[in-house]
């Protein structure tokens, strides 16, 4: 199951805030906002495609994500290379430095995590 861009931009807000209501997710969204039938929708949606839940208080319902973040953007990147790299993590990290014109520095730092987790194998 999948996000669209619109929910993935809420879920984004939810991870960083852990709980929030509806009120709290409309208030980090920049002007112009959202309607609130928007984010109401949204939050329906994913609630039935099980990223999300809440709690009730009152009438009110505190919403927090079901799913980490790291678990759901790792499937997405895993699903990225086994799609588009003919399941070549070589493939897509040649493709990743090369085509995101990453300076030095970067390129350096992401050769040490690859050794790191070279000798942690």
């Amino acid at each position: 199951m999948q996000l669209s861009k619109t929910e993935e931009e809420l879920m984004n807000h939810l991870w960083k805030l852990e709980k929030a209501f509806m009120k709290d997710l409309l208030d980090v969204y920049p002007e112009p906002k959202p309607a609130n039938t928007t984010i109401a929708t949204l939050l329906k949606r994913m609630t039935d495609k099980g990223f999300i839940n809440y709690k009730l208080f009152g009438k009110s319902r505190q919403y927090y994500p079901l799913v980490k973040k790291k678990d759901y953007f790792s499937k997405h990147v895993n699903g990225l290379i086994k799609n588009f790299f003919n399941d070549s993590a070589s493939q897509f990290a040649s493709f990743f430095t090369k085509e995101t014109n990453l300076t030095k520095e970067e390129l350096e730092d992401l050769k040490a995590l690859i050794d790191s987790e070279i000798k942690n194998k």
